[in-house]
């Protein structure tokens, strides 16, 4: 799908509010209700606008240490990588998984706790049970600096 001035201006102001209505949406990229609408469908068949949720705020919800962790596998397999993968999907605390190379480590993930005591847990009682973990390795956040969810638009 070619994206022109329009679906960049639609899927800007999606990213800071996917809670707009239609009719908002239409006045802020200057199109009318309907072909607006119509385009934003388009957005969504074609895959771009992948899906829409609500950002909560963690600290309200106690959610106070969140821990980036690579983790280093016995065997580079696809099975083990599946196996892996799939399990980490089942973790709530998991707020996202890449394979990553350039490191020792063969994955890095971002977990989101309560505190310490929660993050001890879930290191001992699920990530280290995982069949094929041999190495992990533990970050902290202090502080974010940059917290975004909207991807760059500027190459289009």
């Amino acid at each position: 799908m070619n994206l022109d001035r329009l679906d960049r201006r639609i899927l800007g102001v999606l990213q800071k509010d996917g809670s707009i209505s239609n009719l908002e949406l239409a006045e802020k990229v200057g199109l009318s209700p309907s072909p607006c609408s119509r385009r934003v469908k388009q957005l969504e068949d074609s895959g771009i606008i992948n899906r829409t949720v609500t950002l909560l705020n963690p600290e309200k919800l106690n959610l106070k240490l969140t821990v980036m962790i690579q983790v280093s596998m016995d065997r580079h397999t696809p099975d083990r990588f599946e196996s892996f993968e799939q399990t980490l999907e089942g973790y709530s605390e998991v707020l996202s998984c890449s394979m990553i190379t350039g490191q020792a480590a063969d994955y890095l993930i971002v977990v989101m706790v309560t505190d310490m005591d929660a993050y001890q847990a879930f290191l001992l009682g699920k990530l280290t049970r995982i069949p094929g973990v041999t190495g992990v390795h533990s970050s902290f956040v202090l502080r974010k600096i940059i917290d975004r969810t909207a991807v760059p638009l500027d190459h289009l």
